[in-house]
C-alpha cells in the first residue's frame, strides 16, 4: 500500500468512526427520550423531550454532513495519478501534504502531517487543474506545487 492509499485509507477510518460515534448517540438519545415518556408527566417532562429532539435534530445534521463526507472518499480512486491536480490527488506543496477530498482534520501518516482540503476551499481551489511547478499566491503566501500523487 502507498502512502497515498494510506492516508486515503486513514480518512476513511476517520469518517466511519464519525459516523458510528454518531449513530450511537442519536439512539441513546432516542431511548432517553422513550424512558423519560414513561416515567414523567406535565409541563417539564414536555420541555425535557422539546429538548431531546433538538439535541436528535442536530446530531442527524452532523451525522448527515459525516456521510456526505463519506460519499465523496468513497468516490476517489486512491491508486490514479493524474498529471494534473483532481479529487484524490496528493500534493506536496512548500514541503506541505495536502489530499484534495473533502475538510477533514490534519493526520499523521508514517509521522507526515496531511491536511485534507476541499476542492472548494481557496487554497484547493487554486490547486485544482493544475501541474508540478505551478505557483499562486494566497492570503500572502507564495505556493508552488512540488509533486501530484
Amino acid at each position: 500500500m502507498n502512502f497515498k492509499q494510506k492516508i486515503h485509507q486513514h480518512y476513511q477510518q476517520l469518517v466511519q468512526d464519525r459516523i458510528d460515534v454518531f449513530k450511537d448517540m442519536i439512539v441513546a438519545l432516542t431511548e432517553d427520550s422513550k424512558n423519560d415518556a414513561k416515567g414523567s408527566a406535565g409541563d417539564k417532562h414536555e420541555t425535557a423531550l422539546s429538548m431531546m429532539h433538538i439535541e436528535q435534530e442536530k446530531l442527524n445534521r452532523k451525522l448527515r454532513e459525516v456521510l456526505d463526507q463519506k460519499n465523496v472518499l468513497d468516490k476517489i480512486d486512491s491508486t490514479t495519478i493524474a498529471k494534473t491536480i483532481i479529487i484524490g490527488s496528493l500534493v506536496k506543496a512548500n514541503g506541505i501534504y495536502l489530499y484534495l477530498s473533502t475538510a477533514l482534520p490534519k493526520i499523521a501518516v508514517d509521522g507526515i502531517n496531511v491536511i485534507a482540503l476541499s476542492p472548494q476551499s481557496p487554497l484547493g481551489n487554486k490547486l485544482m487543474g493544475n501541474a508540478i511547478g505551478f505557483s499562486f499566491e494566497i492570503n500572502g503566501t507564495k505556493y508552488v506545487i512540488e509533486e501530484i500523487g
